[in-house]
């Protein structure tokens, strides 16, 4: 843990861990996606169930109980407040799934495979606060390499730094960013097989 960093890396450390939070990290991911394979109207089209079914009341979530002083932080940094923050999440990812399965008879393996990183991160957080930021990232930059390996390189640099920033903001402890990028690697993994063997 570092004992006492520059003014300077802890506002950077700030810059990073509120751009790259996991919210922010997905929804480039899907915004770069989109620009890649579909129209506008299409990507519209796409993003609108994910906006108002589970981006919208995340987001509402965090700020009620932040509000309400149920929450720490909007990081939800606090490993007893994050138990049913995670259910929360889930179940808003398995409404859209379903959602999504019904409207359009298709199966969204990227949230699914959320939903088993983030299943794994409270199974995790029983034992340890694995860190959200570095899962999550890391996941992002195995998304961004199925549309371009170079983008999914620029995007586990910004991971490493966004662990980085964790312990510098003195959010998450070395071993709870390794935590977090050990499980996110697994699942990552998994998915990243799955698409070359589905190819």
């Amino acid at each position: 843990m570092l004992k006492s960093p520059s003014p300077t890396l802890i506002k950077v450390s700030k810059y990073l861990s509120e751009i790259f939070n996991p919210m922010n990290s997905l929804i480039i991911y899907f915004i770069v996606f989109s620009s890649a394979n579909f129209s506008i109207e299409e990507s519209v089209r796409q993003f609108l169930p994910l906006l108002l079914l589970t981006i919208i009341p995340i987001s509402f979530w965090i700020i009620y109980h932040v509000k309400t002083k149920k929450y720490t932080d909007t990081d939800v940094s606090d490993r007893k407040q994050r138990k049913g923050f995670y259910f929360f999440i889930a179940a808003s990812i398995l409404t859209y799934l379903t959602f999504v399965y019904l409207r359009y008879e298709r199966t969204d393996f990227v949230l699914i495979f959320l939903l088993i990183l983030l299943i794994a991160m409270q199974i995790s957080n029983y034992f340890i606060k694995s860190s959200m930021h570095t899962a999550l990232n890391l996941f992002v930059a195995a998304l961004m390499v199925t549309i371009n390996p170079l983008y999914g390189l620029i995007w586990l640099g910004i991971t490493i730094a966004v662990g980085f920033s964790r312990i510098v903001l003195k959010r998450h402890t070395r071993a709870e960013v390794l935590s977090g990028a050990v499980i996110s690697s697994f699942v990552s993994f998994i998915y990243l097989y799955t698409q070359i063997q589905t190819q």
